[in-house]
């Protein structure tokens, strides 16, 4: 059974109208509320289309604005393009990047406000590569999240190092490397951690 509220007894008592328009009021904030943090991180990633652009410092290719999400689905074509330019540079090796890293590039984008592409010291690193770099003393680890697309060494020549290891780091998404004698910042899509 309802029962129905004459408009008189609202007025009747001024502290009644009051209390039940903060109720209100007070239930549309905390509905509005909720989605904040997904809003949020829609708004930071972009709500229309993403791009990225990039620039391979060991073969010269260059992608510029590709568009690799757009309408809420990434495009296949796109992602491709970028698989490619980000293969393993010493032989030919193509491997499926993370999503989530070129979120991550595209948020670091925003962050910093750079419409350059990020130069590439590396991206996908095949097996054999690993090996090779283990064999030649270089610092690489075994279980490396290049291995598996996940990871991904840059660098943006107009933006100070520093700047933008500290961007990096405030995306707090994955690991985040510092490497100022080899000129690059290592993001991935792994665990949260830094060094």
């Amino acid at each position: 059974m309802t029962h129905k509220v004459s408009p008189r007894k609202i007025t009747d008592n001024p502290d009644s109208g009051r209390r039940t328009f903060l109720k209100q009021g007070l239930l549309c904030l905390t509905c509005l509320a909720l989605p904040l943090p997904a809003l949020a991180r829609s708004m930071e990633t972009g709500s229309r289309e993403r791009s990225l652009s990039f620039f391979n410092t060991h073969t010269g290719e260059r992608l510029s604005s590709v568009v690799y999400w757009a309408d809420g689905q990434y495009r296949p074509k796109a992602l491709d393009r970028i698989n490619f330019l980000l293969r393993d540079h010493r032989n030919g090796k193509v491997e499926t990047i993370d999503t989530g890293l070129l979120d991550q590039l595209h948020r670091l984008n925003r962050r910093l406000g750079n419409r350059d592409p990020f130069h590439i010291i590396s991206g996908y690193r095949s097996p054999a590569t690993n090996r090779k770099l283990q064999q030649a003393g270089r610092a690489v680890a075994t279980k490396s999240f290049h291995l598996t697309g996940q990871a991904v060494d840059i660098r943006l020549p107009k933006v100070n190092l520093s700047r933008l290891h500290r961007a990096a780091l405030d995306l707090r998404a994955g690991g985040v490397g510092y490497y100022p004698r080899s000129n690059f910042v290592h993001l991935d899509t792994g665990p949260q951690r830094s060094w």
